[in-house]
């Protein structure tokens, strides 16, 4: 044996960042207003603006919860490397 433990096909290795146009745009892709996304989100209004002005980034739980509200509710966005904003998908 190698030592080297199997990758879980269930573990996800992407690591997303979230600026304010992604961030928008999937609450956009939702049909949500600022309040609703920040009731969701368990935030204030003003930090969903803030975080879609640039103003502010989400942390780090944050940026993987909406990756995973982004999953369920199928916003097609593009993995780029890491340490850059996920960009919505060709033809949406």
């Amino acid at each position: 044996m190698s030592g080297k433990q199997p990758k879980s096909k269930f573990r996800r290795k992407v690591s997303y960042v979230w600026n304010g146009e992604s961030i928008r745009a999937l609450r956009e892709h939702m049909n949500l207003t600022q309040r609703e996304m920040a009731e969701e989100l368990e935030v204030r209004q003003q930090t969903i603006s803030e975080w879609e002005t640039n103003m502010h980034t989400p942390h780090r739980s944050t940026q993987k919860t909406l990756s995973m509200i982004a999953e369920r509710v199928d916003f097609k966005y593009q993995a780029n490397a890491v340490g850059e904003p996920p960009t919505p998908a060709e033809g949406d």
